[in-house]
């Protein structure tokens, strides 16, 4: 008998026969079993009743948590704390206040049965470990004791209320003080007045794009569907502009032709931008771009082909520039991960909030 490639090769014919019975035989036994579950679910029709599992979660996930991280004496220290929560723990303390003081939801309320429900930090933490590594909900159900459907719902109401609290005073336009203090910043580090900052879009991989969107998502040079992030950001990683969720196949010029990123400045409702160079008054500030945004009097790109020193000087100091927008980035999708399901907008736009705070509370 010819050795079959699919089973080990062995020169006994009996035991070859042996195992191929078995796993047929296994096969008929499932098909069997399945046709009389089918005919029993048709006799009992209607009358079956489903129930959800419950699980008895004991609440002592809160007491192991306050004594990893939060007792006086934790067992964690700051820097562990900072590299898992991706942010300092006076700062998590603040976000969990403020949400709680927002949002009832992340109070600990007693349930209908009266038994006490998740905490403040419960809540907050299964949040912030799915937003710095992008892990499933039901990944954090042994540690925190909370099922996945909770750590969902915490997830996007922390990003749903992340940004309804800060992002007046975090994600907004600069004002007449911040840009001249933009302007000193970056003047004094890259040698640029009149530099706003640095604008590129980055994307965001989709794991769990709908089929029937992929192709509009997707873009030949990545391969996979991606969601689009358009940002502004200065030297100290301030990303005051953000701009997203548009489909993956599109340039960062089609993106720029969508986004309000110049509404003021067409409109004339924004702050005073102009700067003064070598005696000469120029009406308004500009941006450092790559190549393939267009020749605008705000947007400062490098030089292709420099042929004399003077422009090869130019050209190393805008690219060394505009790493900033670069070095944001990078923070992001450090401490964001990729997008796992359809709720696109509010975990991503929550994760730039995070990021910037974190920024706020080092600088």
């Amino acid at each position: 008998m010819a050795s079959n490639p699919w089973w080990p090769s062995s020169s006994d014919d009996e035991e070859e026969m042996f195992f191929a019975n078995a796993v047929l035989r296994a096969g008929q036994i499932l098909i069997e079993e399945e046709e009389e579950d089918e005919e029993e679910e048709e006799e009992i029709g209607e009358n079956v009743i489903t129930t959800r599992i419950r699980i008895n979660r004991d609440r002592q996930a809160h007491e192991k948590l306050v004594n990893d991280y939060f007792s006086d004496e934790p067992l964690y220290n700051a820097d562990i704390f900072r590299r898992r929560f991706r942010m300092s723990r006076r700062l998590f303390t603040r976000i969990a206040n403020d949400l709680a003081g927002l949002d009832p939801f992340f109070t600990q309320r007693p349930d209908a049965r009266n038994y006490e429900g998740f905490t403040t930090l419960q809540k907050c933490t299964a949040a912030i470990r799915q937003l710095a590594y992008g892990t499933v909900a039901d990944a954090l159900d042994e540690y925190l004791q909370m099922s996945a459907r909770t750590t969902r719902e915490c997830l996007y109401r922390f990003c749903h209320n992340v940004v309804k609290l800060y992002s007046k005073k975090y994600l907004r336009k600069p004002n007449a003080y911040d840009v001249q203090q933009l302007y000193q910043a970056h003047e004094a580090r890259h040698g640029f007045p009149g530099m706003l900052g640095s604008i590129d879009c980055m994307h965001w991989g989709w794991h769990n794009c709908p089929t029937a969107w992929r192709g509009q998502y997707t873009r030949g040079d990545h391969g996979y569907p991606t969601v689009i992030l358009e940002a502004v950001a200065s030297q100290d990683l301030w990303i005051w502009h953000s701009f997203f969720g548009l489909p993956g196949s599109l340039n960062d010029l089609n993106v720029l032709y969508q986004s309000a990123i110049f509404t003021d400045v067409v409109n004339g409702t924004g702050p005073d931008t102009s700067f003064t160079v070598s005696g000469v008054e120029y009406r308004r500030g500009y941006y450092l771009a790559d190549g393939i945004y267009p020749s605008w009097s705000t947007i400062v790109k490098t030089i292709p082909y420099p042929e004399d020193e003077k422009r090869k000087k130019f050209a190393k100091r805008q690219e060394a520039a505009r790493k900033d927008i670069e070095r944001a980035f990078g923070v992001l999708r450090k401490n964001g991960p990729s997008l796992h399901n359809g709720h696109v907008r509010s975990p991503q736009k929550g994760c730039v909030f995070v990021c910037t705070l974190a920024f706020c509370s080092i600088t």
